[in-house]
């Protein structure tokens, strides 16, 4: 019995850390995307676009 409670913690604790690494992964393409939006609407010029692209990585 106490090995299934130990196996059922550790199951959710690597389901866990998959769960935020994995977040952090797509947070950066919306962020992408915003920038896009802004630049859309005319809220930021194409070079303070690029600066920011090269700032996240992409």
């Amino acid at each position: 019995m106490m090995l299934l409670i130990f196996g059922g913690l550790i199951a959710l604790i690597v389901w866990g850390i998959g769960q935020t690494s994995g977040r952090s992964r797509s947070d950066g393409g919306r962020a992408v995307e915003i920038l896009e939006e802004r630049f859309a609407r005319g809220e930021i010029d194409r070079d303070e676009l690029e600066s920011r692209r090269r700032e996240l990585g992409r």
